[in-house]
């Protein structure tokens, strides 16, 4: 079974991805995009992402351009090094898709 991390080592590694948020034992990220296309295509770069890391975040695409991503590890209950490796890899894309805003 994977590790959970501690709070302090939570709290260090989202100083490397400091656009995602706590939220009791998730990280969550959300993003707005430029049209309802932009949103699902981010979702399914998002889950190739996740297909090859073998990690799968919690993916909600509401309000026509809005895309939430949430991460844990489910097995472990909380917070592991899994879900700051899959939201350090996937936030080049969701910048991508910020930028084009």
């Amino acid at each position: 079974m994977i590790e959970r991390l501690t709070d302090e080592k939570i709290s260090a590694c989202l100083e490397k991805v400091s656009c995602w948020r706590r939220q009791g034992e998730t990280i969550i990220r959300d993003v707005t995009c430029r049209s309802f296309r932009d949103a699902l295509s981010l979702v399914n770069e998002i889950g190739q992402q996740a297909e090859q890391a073998d990690h799968h975040p919690d993916i909600l695409l509401h309000s026509w351009n809005k895309v939430r991503v949430i991460l844990s590890t489910h097995s472990a209950g909380g917070l592991t090094a899994k879900d700051f490796e899959l939201a350090c890899s996937i936030e080049p894309v969701i910048a991508e898709y910020e930028r084009s805003k």
